[in-house]
């Protein structure tokens, strides 16, 4: 059995659900999906400044989880990712980079529709980190996060015509640029008829290969474990020891 912690970074519940769904839907017979929500943080993570408060939180979850054989952030920003891999003793996927790796190797040129446009260039800087500058092309499709589980927020309708402007541009996959548009990855894959990757999916996927290669983090330079030292003041619990 392969136990698989997918954290969501934010405090909203039913995202939780909705992405834990999904991941069970593609996990290999044999694969334990735990999803957990964040004990603290912001409900969503729009932007810079969410995604700081949201850190703590995340560490937490998958400290908490010592049982498990890799670990996956469900928030495409991918939130504290480096952080998480420095912390914890097994290996940790991103949805954004699980999702661009998977969309590269079927299509040259990717669109992802993100949430909200302040979202557009911390994924323009997350996509060339990853090394998808010349490939990738980000826009928005101004729904807020958590507007994509309200009823009458036409939050579908405005994905959609987001998508179909990314394909007139040239798009030859999609990459859906928000862990809570999990469950829409399958409907959009018919009704546009190209690639369409979830990054939760991608990640579920790439972390049971890590598992089964027997491949961790490596602790060789940059993601060696934290030297022990004090933290003051509200961080004090997670100093590493």
């Amino acid at each position: 059995m392969v136990k698989v912690l997918i954290v969501n970074p934010n405090t909203t519940a039913s995202m939780t659900e909705t992405i834990g769904a999904v991941a069970r839907e593609v996990a290999a017979p044999g694969t334990e999906i735990v999803a957990v929500t964040s004990a603290m943080g912001p409900a969503s993570i729009d932007g810079f400044y969410d995604e700081a408060f949201a850190v703590p939180g995340l560490i937490q979850a998958l400290m908490n989880a010592s049982d498990a054989d890799a670990g996956i952030i469900a928030c495409f920003d991918d939130t504290g990712l480096d952080a998480a891999r420095s912390a914890v003793r097994f290996p940790v996927v991103g949805i954004c980079e699980a999702a661009l790796v998977t969309a590269g190797q079927i299509a040259k040129r990717i669109a992802v529709v993100t949430t909200l446009p302040r979202s557009i260039v911390p994924l323009e800087e997350l996509v060339r980190r990853y090394g998808f500058a010349e490939r990738v092309r980000v826009s928005a499709c101004n729904v807020a996060v958590l507007d994509l589980e309200k009823p009458g927020s036409g939050a579908a309708a405005k994905l959609d015509a987001e998508i179909a402007l990314a394909l007139d541009k040239g798009a030859e996959a999609i990459v859906l640029g928000c862990a809570g548009m999990a469950d829409l990855a399958a409907t959009h894959l018919r009704k546009f008829s190209v690639p369409v990757i979830d990054g939760v999916a991608a990640a579920v996927k790439q972390a049971e290969a890590l598992v089964a290669l027997k491949l961790t983090t490596s602790r060789h330079g940059a993601y060696a474990f934290p030297a022990a030292k004090d933290y003051s003041g509200l961080p004090g619990p997670f100093a590493p020891k």
